[in-house]
């Protein structure tokens, strides 16, 4: 994956804290912005290292990040200041997935709602990541929610891309995509309100809002060539999928906190552009590395110089 020797300065790799993005990234220029904060679970996540004459653990793991709290206002506090930042970042055709679980995301939403407005919000993705749950009492766990928040009225959703489209079901084909056109492609007509609609089964139908064929474990499992051992690693597939959503060829993709680099790495394959930070040094490393084996170019920043020279 090798787009151009030289770095365009539109392509940022910076470490620092999410509230500084606004000294590499103009306001009003992003597509898309995914933020996968710590999701305030009071816990401290261990980066995978290599035991020696042995296998990968996490356990004896140097630590990645902190997830700890004093309370969920004082988290809730944290994340509105940024969420609040990011906006600012969008342009008006932008939008917002803020990826949570279970144990904050309903305060995260009315948080959201104050920030945007309840008529910018356009709905949720179920994520499921398919490593089940270990609950002894209630339901686990089993799955991610991420909420989606558009800066205007009209924001980007790429609803061709086949990274949102899904086969029908073989029921569906063998009963209402008897017609075949002039190219041998086989499709129904369909009339609503006087209307005539026309599906193509090679096309396949829009995909849902639950989504359960990105398996976290591609990202997660040393024996996948994908996984860097860096804690809460999402799959490539997953990030592919909401850049190609909500952005356009060539447009600004931002991560203001990018863990493993995975959303940097999604948007150099879809042809977009991209900026974002993380505080912590392992992750900055992970993220660095990635974009060095693929052959993709950026410009390396510090938020603090960044800052001081804008």
């Amino acid at each position: 994956m090798r787009r151009s020797e030289a770095a365009r300065a539109d392509d940022v790799v910076a470490r620092g804290d999410m509230l500084g993005l606004g000294a590499i990234v103009g306001a009003g220029a992003a597509d898309v912005i995914y933020m996968d904060p710590p999701f305030g679970i009071s816990k401290r996540f261990a980066a995978r290292a290599e035991e020696p004459g042995g296998p990968r653990s996490r356990a004896r793991g140097p630590v990645a990040y902190d997830d700890l709290w004093p309370s969920l206002e004082a988290y809730l506090a944290w994340l509105t200041a940024r969420v609040v930042a990011l906006r600012e970042l969008l342009a008006d055709h932008g939008t917002l997935w803020l990826h949570l679980d279970a144990r904050a995301v309903h305060d995260a939403k009315v948080a959201c709602d104050r920030v945007f407005g309840r008529a910018r919000f356009l709905g949720e993705v179920i994520w499921a990541p398919g490593n089940g749950s270990k609950a002894r009492r209630g339901p686990g766990l089993a799955h991610q929610t991420l909420l989606l928040y558009a800066r205007g009225r009209d924001p980007v959703w790429n609803h061709s891309d086949p990274a949102l489209r899904e086969p029908y079901a073989d029921t569906s084909q063998a009963m209402h995509f008897k017609q075949v056109d002039a190219d041998g492609r086989r499709y129904r007509d369909r009339t609503v309100g006087g209307k005539t609609y026309r599906y193509y089964a090679d096309v396949g139908r829009a995909i849902g809002t639950v989504w359960t064929d990105c398996p976290a474990m591609v990202a997660n499992t040393p024996l996948r060539r994908e996984t860097t051992g860096y804690p809460t690693q999402k799959p490539l597939k997953l990030l592919d999928r909401i850049v190609r959503a909500s952005s356009r060829p060539g447009g600004l993709v931002v991560d203001p906190c990018f863990g493993s680099g995975t959303t940097l790495v999604a948007a150099a394959a879809a042809g977009r552009r991209f900026a974002g930070c993380d505080i912590g040094e392992r992750a900055v490393r992970t993220a660095r590395a990635r974009l060095d084996e693929a052959h993709v170019s950026y410009i390396y920043r510090e938020l603090t110089d960044a800052a001081e020279a804008s």
